[in-house]
């Protein structure tokens, strides 16, 4: 059977133009996808001192391969 879900073909960590927090209280930086079909959404947030993201690790994954990605991420953080 082949995948009829659209393929993230964009990704940019942010905000902009400073990705990473400075304060405590600063806005976290947030995945932002485009996918194959044109749409563009945000698909989580995430704290930069628990992990760390490469925009070019979204590339050709669905949106839920994706959030999978991060989950996966949480759980080797949460056990080390």
């Amino acid at each position: 059977m082949i995948n009829s879900e659209p393929i993230i073909t964009k990704c940019e960590i942010g905000p902009f133009p400073k990705p990473m927090p400075e304060g405590m209280f600063d806005t976290m930086p947030s995945v932002f996808v485009t996918l194959s079909n044109g749409e563009s959404l945000n698909l989580f947030e995430y704290y930069p001192d628990e992990l760390s993201f490469k925009e070019t690790e979204f590339i050709g994954l669905t949106v839920a391969e994706a959030k999978r990605l991060r989950t996966l991420k949480d759980i080797k953080y949460i056990q080390s």
